[in-house]
C-alpha cells in the first residue's frame, strides 16, 4: 500500500514535470496519476476501490433572493475581509473535506475561533484514509472557505486565519 507522503510527493513530481500520466503498482495496490487537462480530472485508483476526484468550482457567496438590492450592496463590502494580512490554510492533497470528526459531532473550528499550530481544523479523506489537518499557525479563523463534504484540490485554500 502507498503511504500518503509518497502519494503527495508523486503528485508534486508529476505536476512539476512534462509527464502527463504516471502508473505505479506496489504490493497489490495500483496508483494512477493523470495531470489535469481540459477535463480537470485526477484519477486515483487503489485495488479494489476506485476514486475519481474532480475540481470543485469556487463560488462566491450569493445574496438571498428575498434581500432588497440596497441591503445586499450595503453588506457586500463587510462580507469579504481584506486577505492581504491573512494566512491561508490550504489542502495538502486531493480529497473530501470534513468539518467535524463525525456527522453528529461539533465542527473542529468555526469563524471567530482561536487556533494554535497544533489545532486540528478539519479532516481530509483520501483513498478511505482520514487525515487530520492542523492549523500550523496561531491566530483566529476569519473565514471557512469550503463546505462539509466538498471535494477539494491540492493547494486549494480551506481557511483564512488572522495570525497573532
Amino acid at each position: 500500500m502507498f503511504k500518503l507522503s509518497e502519494i503527495k510527493e508523486l503528485i508534486k513530481l508529476v505536476d512539476q514535470t512534462s509527464v502527463h500520466e504516471l502508473e505505479i503498482e506496489n504490493e497489490g495496490a495500483r496508483l494512477f496519476i493523470r495531470k489535469p487537462g481540459k477535463t480537470e480530472v485526477v484519477n486515483v485508483q487503489a485495488a479494489p476501490i476506485t476514486h475519481t476526484y474532480t475540481q470543485a468550482p469556487v463560488l462566491a457567496p450569493q445574496p438571498a433572493a428575498e434581500a432588497p438590492a440596497a441591503a445586499v450592496q450595503a453588506s457586500a463590502p463587510a462580507a469579504r475581509p481584506n486577505t492581504d494580512n491573512l494566512h491561508q490554510i490550504v489542502s495538502p492533497m486531493v480529497g473530501t473535506f470534513y468539518s467535524s470528526p463525525s456527522p453528529d459531532a461539533a465542527v473542529f473550528v468555526k469563524e471567530g475561533d482561536r487556533v494554535t499550530e497544533k489545532s486540528v481544523v478539519c479532516i481530509l479523506e483520501a483513498m478511505k484514509l482520514m487525515n487530520e489537518l492542523e492549523a500550523e499557525v496561531r491566530g483566529e479563523i476569519v473565514e471557512v472557505l469550503v463546505t462539509n463534504g466538498q471535494l477539494v484540490e491540492y493547494g486549494q485554500p480551506l481557511f483564512l486565519v488572522k495570525p497573532e
